[in-house]
């Protein structure tokens, strides 16, 4: 499929049966994730290509209006911050999806993955996709615009598993808006799981262990 974005693909040694797309955070790029890959180990019959796609460089006002990579700019203080840029990375990340469609990965063996602002987009796509996937991993983030999602969500992903996990001292995205995400989207009836560490606006090895559990559940 033309024009996807730049990204990195990391196949598994035998043919792959899942794919996890995983969005990386303000100001990085797809490399930041392949350490913590190293990391999730899954049993031997979950063969998992893993995408990691490279946001497009855009000012980011909460930067002061620097370049860098972010799916959305950022606004403090405005409710709705980055909306259009945030439905314009969800079409991207949807062309990822289709091409694994193409590729022989059904819906089903897809999971949507974001850390930050990569979370943010992950919840805004996988809630909207038309057909079921397996589930959404959205760690360190918030919901952007609960109004939208209730009513734009596909009842194809209605309940399917998400896992939040955040920062008890997260100075970035405070630990309130992703509880808040939690009740919003439990009282949306999804099948959330929640975890908090004892950490900043970071990636620990214990919710590394974590993640590799949902995948094995979720794709197993």
């Amino acid at each position: 499929m033309d024009g996807l974005l730049d990204h990195i693909e990391i196949e598994p040694d035998g043919e792959a049966n899942a794919c996890v797309i995983l969005l990386h955070g303000l100001g990085a790029d797809g490399h930041d994730f392949g350490p913590v890959i190293d990391e999730i180990h899954l049993p031997g019959s979950l063969n998992v290509r893993f995408i990691l796609p490279h946001a497009p460089e855009r000012a980011v006002t909460i930067n002061d209006g620097a370049e860098m990579r972010a799916w959305y700019d950022f606004i403090p203080h405005s409710e709705y911050s980055g909306n259009d840029d945030i439905i314009e990375s969800a079409t991207e990340v949807r062309k990822f999806i289709h091409r694994e469609i193409e590729r022989g990965i059904p819906p089903s063996r897809i999971v949507l993955a974001g850390f930050s602002q990569g979370g943010v987009v992950a919840l805004q796509t996988g809630l909207r996709f038309e057909e079921r996937i397996a589930g959404i991993i959205a760690l360190s983030t918030y919901l952007h615009d609960v109004a939208s999602v209730e009513k734009e969500r596909t009842d194809a992903n209605l309940a399917i598993p998400i896992m939040l996990a955040h920062g008890t001292h997260d100075g970035l995205v405070p630990i309130m808006r992703a509880a808040t995400a939690r009740e919003n989207l439990t009282r949306l009836g999804y099948d959330v799981r929640w975890f908090d560490y004892a950490m900043e606006h970071q990636v620990c090895l214990e919710e590394i262990e974590e993640i590799a559990q949902f995948l094995t559940e979720i794709l197993g």
